[in-house]
């Protein structure tokens, strides 16, 4: 973090001094007591569960140089000398507003991702391509809410040249909130689909909530869509730059001589039907991920690099962990994706099994969840497609158990189960050699229990032998 002066947190948060603290160096902007170092500013955050600013004296004795809060809930006299008290309306607004402050000081360009699925498989990619000629900063893990985005901004300095920052939302106003504070100058909306019906009750209301996106564009600035989205297809405008990626629909930029092997993909590209001759090779799997790939191609054209960069580019991806992990045991292949889950996730990670070498493709699927009014019968039609791609065995966890069954329509072909240890006895029972084992559902369902499970049959094997 670069540095920052109390007049400048003072300018960016509108708060007040309560305490004029002796410390006048500060390291970093934290919100957990439990990790916070030496001369941390410490924002004290509401919770659901929490009041942050019941934590002063604990911010303040383990060495914060600032604590700023919204309530008055401390004791004069148990506060280090050396920590400042800045007193603000709202410390999560504050928050936010010092994180938009902190990057206008900074001489970055900022690619803002959002979309109902595929967002850090973007992320990752772009920031894999962006690295080969940039040094780029990407959101680690999936900071990409209104306390996670400034969090990630905060550990930006003047060494980066670009930030690659994931956004996401569950209602109107989130993506406007974190475009006020991170302004991006490029911005990449993956897709439209179900996630988040729940509150916004229409994929096109899920549409003007992406949008949001848009909202402090001017013509300097790149918006950059998968057209081969229903949703995303038809759009336009003449306030900014429009470009658009895909496979199958009319776009600026568009995959062809696709290859999609177990491990890895391969096209070529055409820009404005002009054919690139430099193979484009991700390792990765899916053919989703084309179009996720497709994304970053236009964004790195917009940076200007040139088509051979890009390839170098993607030989740095770093995806994130339980994103379409392939682990091949002793026994049997596991593909951990546990990240996440929606409709349209789930059909790419099914596609993804039946891609993958291997005997018997069983999946194991458990809850979607913010999907709303029509929740059953997307976990229905789930089942449905499982059973389009012949998978051998689906297994369901969760509430949605009977909308899988009957989607599937097999009952020979079909387990639920209602703890995740009965799943893995009857699979250590089950499964065969080089059998291939999707785990997928939706984040709360920490199905990498599960996953961890079969790794160590797969250990269990190798002992026997």
């Amino acid at each position: 973090m670069e540095y920052i002066s109390l007049d400048e947190i003072l300018e960016a948060t509108g708060g007040k001094i309560l305490i004029d603290g002796e410390q006048t160096l500060y390291n970093n902007v934290c919100i957990d007591t439990r990790i916070i170092k030496d001369k941390d500013i410490f924002i004290a955050i509401q919770g659901e569960n929490f009041n942050a600013n019941d934590f002063i004296v604990e911010a303040s004795n383990k060495g914060a140089s600032i604590c700023i809060i919204d309530e008055i809930k401390y004791d004069k006299a148990k506060l280090n000398t050396k920590t400042s008290v800045i007193k603000v309306v709202d410390t999560k607004k504050a928050l936010l507003n010092l994180a938009k402050y902190y990057i206008n000081k900074l001489n970055l360009k900022v690619v803002g991702i959002t979309g109902s699925t595929g967002k850090t498989s973007t992320k990752d990619l772009v920031a894999a391509v962006l690295s080969e000629k940039f040094k780029v900063f990407k959101t680690l893990g999936n900071f990409n809410n209104e306390i996670g985005l400034p969090m990630m901004i905060f550990k930006l300095d003047k060494s980066y040249d670009v930030a690659v920052l994931e956004m996401g939302m569950s209602d109107f106003g989130e993506i406007h909130n974190l475009c006020e504070t991170s302004k991006p100058d490029i911005a990449i909306i993956t897709n439209i689909g179900m996630s988040h019906l729940e509150n916004l009750k229409t994929r096109e209301n899920i549409l003007k909530a992406k949008m949001e996106i848009t909202d402090y564009f001017n013509k300097d600035k790149v918006l950059i869509v998968n057209s081969d989205n229903d949703l995303l297809k038809d759009i336009s405008t003449s306030d900014y730059k429009l470009i658009k990626t895909g496979i199958d629909s009319e776009a600026d930029l568009l995959a062809c001589n696709l290859k999609i092997d177990e491990n890895k993909i391969n096209f070529n590209v055409l820009d404005k039907k002009s054919l690139i001759k430099d193979i484009i090779e991700v390792n990765i799997p899916g053919r989703h991920n084309i179009l996720n790939s497709m994304l970053a191609v236009a964004c790195a054209r917009e940076m200007g690099m040139e088509y051979n960069e890009i390839a170098k580019g993607f030989i740095r991806l770093e995806a994130t962990s339980m994103r379409l992990d392939i682990t091949k045991g002793e026994k049997f292949i596991v593909i951990n994706d546990c990240y996440n889950a929606s409709p349209d996730s789930m059909i790419a990670a099914i596609d993804v099994l039946c891609n993958t070498h291997g005997s018997s493709k069983i999946a194991i699927l458990g809850t979607m969840k913010e999907l709303g009014d029509g929740e059953y019968n997307a976990h229905k039609q789930v089942g449905k497609y499982a059973k389009f791609k012949n998978i051998d065995l689906l297994i369901a966890l969760g509430e949605f158990n009977q909308a899988y069954k009957e989607g599937f329509n097999d009952i020979d072909k079909y387990r639920s189960f209602k703890t995740y240890k009965e799943v893995v006895s009857f699979l250590d029972a089950k499964i065969g050699k080089n059998d291939v084992v999707l785990v997928k559902a939706s984040r709360y369902m920490k199905l990498e229990s599960i996953v961890k499970q079969l790794e160590n049959l797969n250990a269990k094997e190798v002992i026997e032998k």
